[in-house]
């Protein structure tokens, strides 16, 4: 896969879900597809947004999970003046090849329409999201403590009563604002966490206990993943990791197999993924996911 570039030919054309950089665990893709089919079956309905794309890996991921009638909206400066001194050191130093085009390039590999695009600081996201309009938020933007602090209070403003949001980098030793802003939201704020992994952080402003309780019953089923419950600040909280971790069926890129029989399961908000595994036999849609991460 080639990288960055400024002509069609020399932008990414990712073959797999795998090729698109980016930092996404197999262990937090497996918690948004919980939260995220959760939300599915008990019928939530809201839009998804993303704060902070870079190159679209998480994106890409959270696209399959749209509904109809939803709308997702993906916020970042990719190619725009950072709004501050310390923000443009911070991106001139983690992030120096960023383009929208490249996300775009990314973006569009593996579905047929880009998410709502808003180029620039994500502090202007409350002028383009309306008030408790989204299910699910993921903030993956500027490390700084001011910065992530306007971003829990966007959050908090977008998000429906039981929506989730899942901070990422809150653990990393080189984003400590991260964590000052997410665990001071959590002591002053009413943000309630349900589980912590590696990197990110979930968490709701509503009550989060029938979460908590039906994870960890999903928990017990997974041989593959480590997890325990400690107390904080008074509620409990999921702590989970896991090596060798069976991730969720990936998204599937027109750039890569041709597409077969089996094509139609790769996309989990397809009409067509529904419709098999709603009406085909349990034991004919295992065989084709199977047959399917053979040949990815």
């Amino acid at each position: 896969m080639s990288q960055l570039g400024e002509t069609a030919e020399e932008l990414p054309r990712p073959e797999r879900f795998a090729d698109v950089a980016g930092w996404f665990s197999p262990v937090d893709q497996l918690l948004f597809d919980w939260f995220l089919r959760r939300q599915d079956e008990r019928e939530q309905r809201g839009d998804l947004l993303e704060l902070g794309a870079y190159l679209g890996r998480s994106a890409i991921f959270m696209g399959g999970y749209l509904r109809e009638g939803e709308r997702f909206t993906v916020c970042d400066l990719w190619d725009s003046p950072a709004v501050d001194d310390p923000n443009s050191a911070e991106l001139s130093f983690s992030y120096p090849t960023l383009t929208r085009r490249a996300f775009e390039a990314n973006y569009l590999s593996f579905h047929d329409e880009l998410p709502l695009m808003v180029q620039g600081p994500t502090s202007v996201i409350t002028s383009h999201v309306g008030p408790c309009s989204c299910r699910f938020v993921h903030v993956d933007a500027s490390h700084l403590y001011e910065h992530v602090t306007g971003d829990i209070a966007s959050t908090r403003e977008v998000l429906l009563t039981d929506g989730v949001v899942a901070f990422d980098d809150f653990r990393s030793e080189h984003c400590p604002g991260v964590a000052a802003a997410v665990w001071g939201a959590v002591a002053m704020d009413g943000l309630r966490p349900i589980v912590i992994t590696g990197s990110k952080l979930y968490a709701t402003w509503g009550d989060p206990d029938r979460a908590r309780q039906e994870l960890l019953r999903w928990l017990k089923t997974r041989k593959d993943l480590w997890h325990a419950v400690d107390q904080v600040a008074g509620a409990p909280l999921i702590r989970i990791k896991g090596k060798d971790v069976e991730s969720p069926t990936p998204p599937v890129s027109r750039h890569g197999a041709p597409r077969g029989h089996d094509s139609f399961l790769s996309s989990r908000g397809s009409a067509a993924r529904r419709l098999a595994r709603d009406f085909l036999p349990p034991v004919l849609v295992r065989a084709l996911r199977s047959s399917r991460r053979r040949t990815s």
